[in-house]
């Protein structure tokens, strides 16, 4: 039980007005207060006397005749000063009827007290108003200092009290509230529907229990604005368990809802760090793994060349001791070429794995040097010459004589291009075109280029390499980058075995020894390694990689 300090033993603080319109009455129940230890401090014969005195004086305690002289009797002066002053009141009275006991209980006595008067009477009936006013205090004081808001109903949702934080949260006063409909004072809607929800404190006084609001709820306030809410409603209850109404709890839920909310994002965070350290540790594994394997590879590899080079020796060599050269000796040397060259593929998907590696952990060595694109062109395609000669295909030439030089890495663009050359020769029927052109044009930015961040217009040197009578479907064109993705061939090209002649003839080709289905996934790496950028466009039986690279190459890493 809790206990309330009270300060009304000492008689002496307590000041009293006294409401009597009967002057002989009046002074001995001043007397009798005085003999107590009690203080007068005025004597009131009139209503509108009673309040003005009351107003000014701010007694402790009222003692209040009921019937008065005036158009106003005791009762209504009694409610006047409780509603405005909240100053408890004892009403004195000779009058014992029902009907002015019941006006008088509508109106919330601390006591009544019938006349002729006794000393002890009056004193018990002093002490318990004022304890009981104490309590009353106290609760109040707790209600209104409650960091939620608190309303109070009767069984019909008229609104008999609210505290300071209820004020404040739906705009409304108590005494603009007061005796108000609670849907009225304390709307409530759903966040996202904005359809009106039910207040919990129907469910409360329907089930007899403490009821709560659902998630999402708005306050509707006075001025129209809407307040995220939580809230619970219970139902009060007498002495004798009858419910005498409900009173609802509540607050502003915008804090929680955003602590939440950042707690939800922390989370997702810290999710995400989890998911990039996972990330982070699967591809060092996996780096791992390739450097380990590819390392694995090619002593195996190295192994077989050097075995196929001894074997030719060997077979040179016979071929001099002997006068004729049998069948089963051609036939030897063509098998071993044919080692020869898929052992060349294989060392080639090896080390492309290994420059993909260094090109992603931003290891690839760079070496820069001044390039005359006019001169240094020409010599690169001079190897394919035999090629497309061979597939009969026409290789043509087209560089201005008046390019600028470019400073970048000789021996990246080197693989670049030969890379797309033999990706050229490779996918073009016999009978077509394939060109080589070069062009200086400007561009606003790079956008597959992290390196270089611009919105000034860039001169860039821009290198096409196409062919005709192939195309490449829409769907393809944004794969063509992936790793291991192979263009469909030509169905009019017939596809080559490795024991036809124009196939040996191929593989004699050093340049030839690519289709790993890592090709153009390398060249991009590259290019965009160079600060460049590479796109593929196929239309109109023409198909054309354009690839665009700085002048100069700046802000690299050696």
């Amino acid at each position: 039980m809790i206990d309330i300090p009270s300060d009304t033993s000492t008689t002496k603080t307590v000041k009293v007005l006294v409401v009597e319109d009967e002057y002989i009455l009046a002074i001995n129940l001043q007397e009798s207060l005085e003999s107590l230890g009690y203080t007068v401090i005025d004597i009131a014969d009139t209503a509108e006397d009673a309040i003005e005195k009351a107003t000014a004086m701010r007694p402790t305690l009222i003692l209040m005749d009921i019937r008065l002289r005036g158009e106003s009797d005791g009762i209504q002066a009694a409610e006047a000063i409780w509603n405005d002053l909240q100053i408890p009141i004892i009403y004195v009275t000779g009058h014992s009827d029902q009907s002015t006991v019941e006006r008088a209980t509508l109106t919330f006595p601390f006591g009544y007290i019938l006349k002729p008067i006794r000393d002890q009477e009056l004193y018990v009936a002093i002490q318990t108003a004022l304890n009981r006013y104490e309590r009353e205090q106290f609760l109040s004081t707790v209600l209104r200092g409650m960091g939620d808001g608190v309303i109070v109903v009767d069984p019909q949702l008229q609104i008999k009290y609210m505290n300071q934080v209820a004020e404040t949260l739906t705009g409304w006063q108590l005494y603009e509230a007061k005796n108000q409909v609670l849907e009225k004072i304390f709307s409530l809607v759903d966040e996202q529907t904005k359809i009106p929800v039910l207040n919990p404190i129907h469910t409360a006084l329907e089930q007899e229990t403490t009821a709560y609001l659902s998630d999402r709820t708005l306050l509707i306030t006075k001025d129209k604005k809407a307040i995220p809410i939580a809230d619970s409603a219970a139902p009060l209850r007498n002495n004798y368990g009858k419910i005498t109404g409900a009173v609802l709890v509540f607050r502003d839920d915008t804090q929680r809802r955003l602590s939440q909310e950042r707690n939800l994002a922390n989370e997702r965070t810290r999710q995400l760090e989890i998911q990039m350290a996972e990330l982070q540790r699967l591809n060092q594994l996996k780096e791992d793994f390739l450097a380990a394997t590819s390392h694995e590879m090619r002593t195996p590899l190295s192994n077989i060349k050097m075995a196929i080079t001894m074997l030719e020796s060997i077979l040179d060599r016979r071929r001099m001791i002997q006068s004729g050269k049998p069948p089963e000796i051609n036939a030897v040397a063509r098998y071993i070429n044919i080692l020869r060259y898929e052992c060349e593929r294989e060392l080639n998907l090896v080390d492309d794995l290994l420059n993909m590696r260094f090109v992603d952990a931003d290891m690839y060595p760079l070496e820069l040097t001044s390039i005359r694109l006019q001169d240094w062109l020409p010599h690169i395609t001079e190897s394919y010459q035999d090629i497309a000669q061979t597939q009969q295909q026409i290789l043509k030439f087209e560089v201005p004589p008046d390019l600028p030089n470019i400073t970048t890495d000789l021996a990246i663009l080197t693989r670049i291009l030969s890379e797309l050359f033999m990706n050229a020769c490779k996918h073009t029927p016999l009978g077509e075109i394939i060109t080589v052109g070069v062009q200086i044009t400007t561009i606003s930015n790079q956008p597959n280029s992290p390196q270089i961040v611009s919105d000034v217009p860039t001169s860039v040197v821009e290198i096409i390499v196409s062919n005709s009578g192939v195309e490449i479907p829409v769907k393809e064109q944004a794969q063509i980058f992936e790793p291991f993705y192979r263009i469909s061939q030509n169905q009019n090209q017939e596809k080559l075995s490795i024991f036809d002649y124009t196939y040996q003839v191929l593989q004699n080709e050093s340049t030839f020894n690519s289709g790993s289905g890592l090709g153009l996934t390398l060249v991009k790496k590259l290019v965009e390694y160079l600060q460049g950028n590479i796109t593929v466009t196929s239309s109109q039986g023409w198909t054309r990689f354009i690839v665009q690279l700085p002048l100069t190459l700046s802000d690299y890493v050696q």
